[in-house]
């Protein structure tokens, strides 16, 4: 964006021009606030204060106050616009003067609150402090925000904001709120991405929404990508009514052109096609299929009372020392189960050259790339979040939810993955310069 006023920003003229505009009001109106003295901003007089009894004359009077306040800001920003004070001769003949007021209700924290919002004849006044066309106030819409990507309901949303603050709001007025998230998305799923990530996990989660007047079920592609740091970070979410690897690929397609030359690791379900999506859009990357979903698919026939000793067998097959150990104890598993349930044995032997790529790193790193856990966890924490959403209205819907749902769950995604300085050690020794790392 605009690193300082009058810089340019290598974006479109009309684009650059709103920017910088916006940018520049908001340097005046800081300049605005800085001249006012410290008495004005912040003096409350003792008497009016001594004069207060109730609860209901104390909310009363800080409406009033804040009434006052927001006008004489609005008074000091008309001035600013029209370049003289009130009543100063300099504004005579100058092309622009105050046209009285028109009046405003702010919905806000301490209630409904009418202004008095002042008016130029040429109507190019656009006050920063309440913005035209807006009735409630940011912290307001801010707490509907946050109380609808907590998973909340546009009803329950609509009954809290009444009993905390006492305000009016219909659940159009929240979904409209809401929707000024959709353009977030927008620049969040077109961000650039860092040229080089070390592991991605992919998987995608199913949501119910409604279309042409039925429910189906719908897919959320979502992608996590570890970076330099050894943070984490969704790289963006993409809808489809199924999975599949034609659009893994189409997902793979656009994180390239976001900037992502290449992908060390990935690792993914068993989703017939995908290995191939993968190596079409970065050829070098190293693809590691899920152990644990290997597992369940294993034991998804094994009767009850085999399936406990079944997967003590299975488990000396990955949790081998080494790969040459754990194509032996595949073989002594196919000895003693391949009778019974011969298409688990088929299976691991068909994808053992994907399912079996960990074997070539140091412990830290297999730990990081056996399992698609961080992602499962990730779908698990958006569940969370979503599930009081049974069916959504429409896809943009599911897409708000899911995307505020994962702007809270990175907040705590603060901290390196384990061991994150031997891990990259090792990544740069069995890669060398494809890490990227200075």
């Amino acid at each position: 964006m605009v690193a300082a006023l009058g810089t340019p920003t290598g974006l479109e003229p009309e684009i650059e021009l709103k920017v910088r505009l916006v940018k520049q009001k908001m340097y005046n109106f800081n300049l605005i606030c800085s001249n006012m003295s410290e008495n004005e901003l912040f003096k409350i007089p003792e008497e009016a204060l001594k004069k207060i009894k109730t609860q209901e004359e104390f909310e009363s009077y800080f409406q009033e106050l804040y009434k006052q306040g927001v006008e004489a800001l609005l008074k000091a920003e008309i001035g600013e616009h029209l370049g003289y004070p009130k009543h100063d001769p300099s504004g005579k003949n100058s092309g622009n003067s105050r046209n009285g007021s028109s009046r405003k209700t702010l919905k806000t924290n301490l209630g409904e609150v009418p202004l008095d919002v002042p008016r130029d004849r040429n109507a190019t006044f656009d006050p920063i402090i309440v913005p035209k066309h807006q009735r409630m106030s940011q912290k307001i819409e801010h707490a509907i925000i946050t109380m609808y990507s907590r998973g909340m309901s546009t009803r329950d949303i609509e009954a809290t904001i009444k009993e905390i603050y006492g305000v009016e709001v219909s659940e159009g007025s929240v979904s409209n709120i809401t929707s000024a998230v959709l353009e977030d998305i927008k620049e969040w799923q077109q961000r650039p991405l860092e040229p080089v990530y070390f592991v991605v996990w992919m998987d995608g989660i199913v949501v119910k929404v409604r279309q042409n007047g039925k429910v189906q079920g719908k897919t959320i592609y979502l992608m996590i990508g570890l970076k330099q740091t050894g943070l984490k970070e969704v790289l963006g979410m993409w809808i489809s009514e199924t999975e599949s690897a034609s659009f893994w690929l189409n997902v793979l397609t656009d994180i390239k052109a976001r900037g992502v030359k290449d992908i060390l690791i990935a690792s993914t379900d068993n989703l017939t096609g995908i290995r191939q999506a993968i190596k079409t859009a970065f050829p070098n990357t190293i693809t590691q299929l899920c152990v644990v979903h290997q597992i369940r698919n294993s034991t998804k026939y094994v009767v009850w009372k085999d399936r406990k000793q079944f997967i003590s067998d299975l488990k000396n097959v990955y949790g081998a020392i080494n790969i040459d150990m754990a194509y032996d104890a595949l073989e002594e598993f196919a000895k003693k189960w391949g009778s019974k349930y011969a298409y688990a044995i088929k299976s691991w032997r068909d994808n053992w050259d994907e399912l079996t790529a960990y074997f070539d790193y140091p412990m830290e790193i297999r730990r990081i790339i056996y399992t698609t856990n961080a992602i499962e966890s990730l779908n698990s924490s958006i569940r969370k979040y979503t599930k009081t959403k049974t069916v959504f209205p429409d896809d943009q819907a599911a897409l708000k939810s899911v995307y505020l749902a994962i702007a809270n769950i990175e907040k705590k995604w603060t901290m390196p993955v384990r061991d994150w300085g031997s891990v990259i050690n090792q990544l740069i020794i069995k890669f060398e310069d494809r890490c990227g790392v200075l």
